[in-house]
C-alpha cells in the first residue's frame, strides 16, 4: 500500500442538463480568456491605449488558440486516427488538443493583428502584452487536463495519484483503488510551473518595466515555460502514437526546443531593442493636457 497516494476520483463534468455535459476543462477554459482579457485591459489603461482593439485582439487569440491546438494535436501527437476521417478533427468534444499547435497559430494571430490593427506599434508591443495572460491561460487549462484525467504521468512509486473517471455509477464505484497505478500528476506538475511563471512575467511587467525593452517578456515566456515543459515530460506518459516510446525524447520535448531557442533569441536581442517608457508618457501627455484645461480655463476667467 502507497500510503503517499491520492485517489483523484473527481468527475471531470461538473453536472449535465438535459444530457448535455459542461465539463470542468471547459469552465476553466472560459475563466482563462476573462482574467486575460481583463489582464491585459489594465495594461491597456495604463499606456493610455484604446480598448477596442482590445476586442479584436481577443477574438484573433481564441480563435488561434483553439484551431492551432486542435490541428498541433492532429499533426503532432495523432494523425494515425484522424488521416481516415478528416471530419473527425472537428470533433472537439472528444478531446485532443496541444500547447505546441497553440503556440504555432497564436504567434501567427498576433502578427497579422499587429500588421492589421497595431500599424502604430512595433511587432513585439502586443507579444509581451499579451505573454503573461497566455501564461496564466496555461495555468488552467492544466488544472482542466487534471480534472479530465488527461494527460497523466508515468507510474511511480512515491507520492502521486490514482487516477478513476468516476461518475458514481458502475462500474466505477466497483472499481478497487488500491489496484490501480500511482502516476505522477504532470498536469499539476505543469500547472504549478505556469503560475510561477505567470508572477514571474506580472514582476517584470510591473516592477522591472521590462516592456521598455522589447521582446523581453515574450522572450522569458518561450524560454521559461517550454524548459519547465520539455523537463516534466520526462515524467509523462509518450502522447504521440509515431514516437518510439523507448526514445530518450519524446514528441513535446521535440517541439519545445525550437521554442526555447526562439524565447533564448528574443530575451538576448531585448537588451540592444531599448524603447522609451511607454506608461510614463502617457502619464506625461495626461499631465500636459490637465496644464492646458487649467490654462484654458483661468484665461476664460
Amino acid at each position: 500500500m502507497n500510503l503517499l497516494a491520492i485517489d483523484w476520483t473527481v468527475d471531470p463534468a461538473i453536472f449535465s442538463p438535459g444530457g448535455f455535459e459542461i465539463r470542468w476543462y471547459g469552465l476553466l477554459f472560459a475563466v482563462s480568456f476573462f482574467l486575460g482579457y481583463q489582464l491585459v485591459q489594465k495594461m491597456f489603461k495604463r499606456e493610455g491605449e484604446d480598448l477596442k482593439r482590445l476586442d479584436k485582439l481577443l477574438v484573433y487569440v481564441l480563435i488561434a488558440t483553439v484551431v492551432g491546438a486542435r490541428l498541433g494535436h492532429v499533426f503532432f501527437y495523432d494523425w494515425d486516427s484522424y488521416k481516415d476521417d478528416l471530419w473527425s478533427i472537428l470533433n472537439i468534444r472528444e478531446g485532443g488538443l496541444a500547447s505546441h499547435g497553440a503556440a504555432i497559430t497564436i504567434v501567427l494571430s498576433l502578427i497579422i493583428f499587429s500588421k492589421r490593427i497595431l500599424k502604430d506599434k512595433p511587432l513585439l508591443w502586443i507579444f509581451d502584452r499579451v505573454a503573461p495572460a497566455i501564461a496564466l491561460a496555461a495555468f488552467f487549462i492544466r488544472i482542466g487536463n487534471l480534472f479530465n484525467h488527461e494527460i497523466m504521468g508515468k507510474v511511480t512509486s512515491g507520492w502521486g495519484f490514482r487516477f478513476l473517471r468516476w461518475d458514481g455509477r458502475p462500474p466505477y464505484d466497483q472499481v478497487d483503488m488500491s489496484t490501480l497505478p500511482v502516476r505522477h500528476p504532470a498536469q499539476l506538475y505543469e500547472a504549478i510551473c505556469y503560475l510561477i511563471i505567470f508572477g514571474l512575467l506580472m514582476w517584470l511587467y510591473y516592477k522591472r518595466k521590462a516592456y521598455t525593452r522589447q521582446g523581453l517578456i515574450m522572450g522569458t515566456f518561450f524560454t521559461l515555460l517550454f524548459t519547465a515543459r520539455f523537463f516534466i515530460e520526462f515524467v509523462k506518459e509518450h502522447q504521440a502514437e509515431s514516437i518510439d516510446t523507448n526514445a530518450v525524447l519524446n514528441m513535446g520535448q521535440y517541439l519545445s526546443i525550437p521554442c526555447i531557442l526562439f524565447g533564448l533569441f528574443f530575451v538576448f536581442r531585448s537588451f540592444k531593442n531599448q524603447v522609451p517608457d511607454p506608461v510614463a508618457e502617457y502619464q506625461k501627455r495626461l499631465a500636459n493636457e490637465e496644464g492646458s484645461t487649467v490654462n484654458k480655463s483661468e484665461t476664460t476667467q
